[in-house]
Formats: C-alpha cells, structure tokens, sequence
C-alpha cells in the first residue's frame, strides 16, 4: 500500500523547564533549550499526516489541538498558522480526516478556550468525519482520573468524544479500523495506557512516540520529566522501545521537540542511544 506521512505544526505552549526536565540539572538543560526570564522553554505542537489511499488520518500527542481555536479578539495582531491553516496549506480541510489518533486525551488549553469552558461554552470538536482512535486503557483513565492529573481530563471534552459515536477503543496493538501497516505500543509511565502509533513505511517503521520521547534530549534514559507520572518506568519503557527501533531501522518521531520532527536511533559504543539524519519537517515523505 502506497503510504505517505507529514508534518504539521499546532500552536506551540511554553512550560516551567525545571518542570520538562525534571531531575536534569537547570546548568544543563539551558543549554539544550533556553529558559526565558520566566525559566519556561518552548515546546512544540507537532502533528503527524498519514496519507494512504482513501484515507487522511492525523495522529496527535494529546487533545490540546481537538477543539476549534478561539476567534481572534484583536485583529490588529497577526495570529500564528495552527492546525487549521497547515491543513489548508496541503490541500485539505477539516472534512478530509477521516482518523484522527490520540496518543492520549489530557489536554493543556489556551487560557481563551479555557475560560470558554469555564463559563459553560463548550467549543466543539474538530474533524466532523473522523473516528477518534484511543486506547482503551487509557480511556478509562479519563473517564475516572485521578487528583493527580485530574485537571488535565478536560470533563466536556471527553464527554464530546464518548457522544460523538465515532470514538474507537485500541484494547491490542492492532485496530482493525486503521488496517494493516498501523500496530501500537502502550506506555505507562508518562500517563496510564498512552498509545504510540507504530505506522509501516517502505522505508522502515515510524513511531510516533508522544511524550513518552518528547524530543532528541529525552532520548538519553536517565532525562526524564516532571511530569512523568513513573520515572523509573519511562526509562524502561523507553529503553524497550529504542531498542526495538535499532534492531528494525526504524525511525522516531517527536511531538514536542520544536526544532527536529523525526530520526533515526543508533547505539554508541557506550551503549547511548544517538540520533542522526534528522530531519525538521516532512512532506509526503514515504521512507
């Protein structure tokens, strides 16, 4: 089957760096990605397109990008392209996906759409046409949060997706629905039951490793983030998944890193995990 991916670019966020990083020292991370006078760092929003015949199907790290962004309040001040726009660059609309892929349902919100929320007005859900894949663990997750992340499980957000009558639960590594080519890993130490798309190009698998990898500077096992639900985890689990990509000649693909979109993972001679032929965007890149 003839399949293409590309990237697309959301609204980017800025978070607390001592926050992404975690235990990382701040004299080392600054040097990776830096700190604005308020310590916060910028993260990226990056979606995925799979393109296959008669089929558009993105896949996202969270549901920040799920609902219809606020209308502009000034005009007088230019608006960045989101996800809407990078659509409309390729060609498509919002009525062309026909999947779109969760790797999990918290979702960080602009303070607009959350006040909109806050005072009873729900924007709706995008992608009128589209299934809404997840996993079925992690769904339960949402549907019953815990204190800890419970502010992350927007309540009418997951409450559009249940009542949308397109919502599909991933309970095995395969959907049926998505067909060949797509089979997933679960990972729990970021948040119980994430769901990382692994998509079959001719050149060698993709994983779409959400925020389990955020970016290049997590590939090192022992970087891991506060937001982490389980550390110890998060090391293993990414451990077994970069393993897996060496052995296969597979390739990653980051949500949040703001400057690289996808690479390839080598192991050094002191067993570290290397990336190289990086690439910052993609368009109908088919391996």
């Amino acid at each position: 089957m003839s399949r293409s991916i590309s990237t697309l670019t959301g609204l980017g966020r800025r978070l607390d760096g001592g926050i992404v990083f975690g235990h990382t020292p701040r004299v080392q991370w600054a040097d990776w990605m830096k700190p604005d006078h308020n310590n916060t760092v910028e993260l990226g929003a990056r979606v995925l397109l799979v393109q296959e015949p008669g089929k558009n199907v993105l896949v996202m790290a969270g549901a920040d990008s799920l609902l219809v962004p606020p209308p502009r309040t000034c005009r007088c001040q230019p608006r960045m392209p989101g996800l809407l726009e990078c659509l409309a660059q390729r060609g498509l609309s919002e009525n062309d996906i026909d999947a779109v892929v969760m790797t999990h349902v918290q979702a960080r919100l602009c303070r607009e759409i959350s006040e909109l929320i806050k005072d009873g007005e729900m924007p709706r859900l995008l992608f009128p046409r589209a299934r809404y894949v997840c996993g079925e663990s992690h769904w339960h997750r949402a549907r019953h949060p815990h204190p800890r992340d419970r502010e992350l499980f927007v309540s009418p957000l997951v409450h559009g997706l249940e009542s949308s009558g397109r919502l599909i639960l991933v309970n095995a590594n395969r959907c049926e629905w998505l067909g060949k080519g797509w089979s997933f890993h679960t990972s729990d130490g970021f948040t119980p039951g994430q769901l990382l798309p692994e998509i079959q190009l001719p050149g060698g698998p993709v994983v779409f490793c959400g925020d389990l990898i955020p970016g290049t500077h997590w590939l090192d096992l022992k970087v891991t983030s506060g937001l982490d639900r389980s550390a110890e985890r998060v090391i293993d689990e990414k451990e077994h998944l970069l393993d897996h990509l060496v052995a296969d000649g597979g390739r990653l693909f980051f949500a949040r890193d703001p400057e690289v979109a996808m690479v390839k993972v080598m192991r050094d001679r002191r067993s570290r995990y290397i990336p190289f032929d990086h690439y910052s965007t993609l368009n109908r890149f088919d391996g």
